[in-house]
């Protein structure tokens, strides 16, 4: 009778265990999937908030905060402004879409002081292969046109700096009459866009050049990873590309994981993890953190539902060139799980995430030696003697203070 059960009892666990296996790994996808819309680190500022900070001769910087003056006028970002034209239907025509070059203009003629540059299918391709020619094979390889424009957003920022806007927004006149209407908003190291619906935007993005974080994502999409890390240091690309993204079917998705939003927004909660973990090692946490000391960077807020704060930098006009019915999907998903006030952002502190993205990122230290190269506490990846040398000076923590 007992080898009958036992029997039973072990054809029971043959079953039962890979079963566990499977439920247990689609769920922390799926929670993987559903920390998209949670509310992201960093330091969030309304556009209201920098306009009175700008006017009141300081910024948002803590230590300004605090005295009320700007300490040194330091503008971190150079005044360029980097626009994406690729025409997908005839490459060889340049002329923009009557409603694209009105809000182009907008930006050129509230900002006389600044320099303007459209990048073209051609220019963006030089720029490329002159600088960055390790790229150019996942470039030109990836299957959705959008896909190259968001990545060309990324490689801009950290080679040159400056602020990138897609075509579909504009600006608005100045709110001083002895300045651009973007001078206000050059005093900040970096800053990404933030939509209010959970997942971070990368319509309209800024930094100053070399940022260790464009650093960071630069070398994610050189490597080809393209992925999302979550909670637990582990990547969701590939799982939901193989069920969700399969022929096409959610291009959205694909997308969106791929180099856009959702994968920008990704390396941004694994930068900021990075930066705490980097303190912990070093000793640094004790207490409460001076923001503008952290590393920590901003999100500027461009919630464009009723009742939310208004804009005072940017216009947006029409869009969506490449949406299909999962945009949609995924814009209401935003709407209701992320709401006005999102979702508690999870613990991203936490000691197994840190494990995780260590083991991802290969890092042990400020600079650890592996393989003959050296990786680099922001970027993981090899920077002197093996893969990427890029012609920025290599960033610890302490760079992205400014």
């Amino acid at each position: 009778m007992r080898p009958i059960l036992v029997r039973s009892a072990f054809r029971v666990a043959i079953i039962a265990i890979p079963i566990l296996f499977a439920l247990h790994y689609f769920i922390t996808h799926l929670l993987a999937f559903i920390h998209i819309f949670y509310q992201h680190p960093g330091i969030a500022i309304t556009q209201r908030q920098v306009a009175n900070a700008y006017l009141n001769g300081t910024t948002l910087l803590r230590g300004e905060r605090e005295t009320g003056t700007r300490k040194d006028s330091k503008e971190y970002i150079p005044k360029i402004i980097h626009q994406i034209f690729h025409n997908w239907k005839d490459p060889e025509n340049k002329t923009l879409p009557s409603d694209w070059d009105a809000q182009r203009r907008s930006c050129v003629d509230n900002n006389p002081g600044w320099e303007y540059r459209l990048w073209t299918p051609s220019t963006s391709l030089a720029f490329l292969t002159t600088y960055y020619p390790t790229f150019l094979p996942s470039y030109l390889s990836y299957p959705h046109p959008v896909q190259r424009v968001d990545a060309l957003r990324y490689f801009l920022l950290f080679h040159y700096g400056g602020i990138y806007l897609d075509l579909d927004n504009g600006c608005l006149p100045s709110i001083s009459p002895t300045a651009n209407s973007l001078d206000p908003l050059i005093s900040y190291p970096l800053w990404i866009t933030d939509g209010g619906r959970g997942a971070l935007s990368n319509n309209i993005l800024a930094a100053r050049p070399g940022h260790p974080f464009w650093g960071r994502v630069v070398a994610e999409l050189i490597e080809g990873r393209g992925a999302v890390p979550q909670g637990r240091g582990e990547t969701v690309t590939g799982f939901w590309k193989r069920w969700w993204c399969a022929w096409g079917v959610l291009r959205y998705v694909e997308v969106s994981w791929g180099v856009g939003q959702w994968f920008l927004g990704g390396v941004w909660d694994e930068y900021h993890a990075l930066l705490e973990m980097g303190r912990d090692m070093r000793g640094e946490m004790d207490g409460v953190v001076d923001e503008e000391k952290s590393g920590r960077l901003y999100r500027l807020m461009m919630d464009d539902r009723p009742g939310m704060d208004e804009w005072v930098f940017f216009t947006q006009g029409r869009g969506g060139t490449w949406n299909g019915w999962d945009n949609r999907l995924f814009l209401e998903i935003g709407d209701h799980l992320g709401a006005s006030s999102y979702i508690p952002a999870l613990p991203y502190r936490s000691s197994h995430m840190h494990a995780g993205i260590a083991q991802r990122s290969r890092y042990y230290s400020d600079s650890g030696s592996l393989g003959g190269g050296t990786w680099n506490i922001l970027y993981g990846m090899r920077t002197r003697h093996g893969g990427f040398i890029f012609p920025q000076q290599e960033f610890l923590v302490d760079d992205a203070i400014a």
